[in-house]
């Protein structure tokens, strides 16, 4: 009987994965001191991508960052090269779902903020919150800044075109 019960369990299809697809940044801020603001500036842009493999990508950035005087990737001066390091991020690494297919944790296998790779992040650091075709990211920074992203899933047509929200 438990070795029925058993197989008839592993038989089912897993959980309808939340999280696979593409999702566009909405809004993104960062609360401290009980002072909430912009956390990528007045125009951010990012793309959350999660992959059936459980392999996300995940880039953020400040949309109104000034051009570089230079074109040359490189070559840009001091203030430029803090400007961009402290308006974006970008990192990539692999996931986990629960059994009812939510986000359950996260390893960072590279990042453009170096002290990234090798983190793990479970829902106590990091949730993922969907409803429908929306998401809520928050985690906490170590210091005490919380950070909260919405996110809304990219449709089809969306994706085919290129176009934006």
């Amino acid at each position: 009987m438990a070795f029925a019960v058993s197989t008839a369990l592993s038989a089912q299809p897993p959980a309808h994965n939340q999280l696979v697809g593409t999702w566009r940044m909405l809004s993104a801020t960062l609360e401290a001191d009980g002072q909430t603001r912009p956390a990528y500036g007045q125009s951010p842009q990012g793309l959350l991508v999660f992959t059936p493999d459980l392999h996300f990508v995940e880039v953020l950035t400040d949309g109104d960052l000034p051009r570089f005087a230079s074109d040359a990737r490189g070559q840009g001066t001091d203030a430029e090269n803090r400007r961009a390091m402290a308006g974006s991020i970008g990192f990539f690494g692999s996931y986990t779902v629960d059994a009812r297919g939510a986000f359950s944790g996260n390893r960072v296998e590279g990042a453009t903020f170096p002290n990234w790779v090798g983190s793990v992040r479970t829902v106590k650091e990091l949730s993922l919150t969907v409803v429908g075709d929306r998401m809520t990211e928050r985690f906490r920074r170590p210091e005490g800044t919380e950070i909260r992203i919405e996110w809304q899933r990219v449709s089809i047509g969306e994706q085919r075109t290129g176009g934006t929200r």
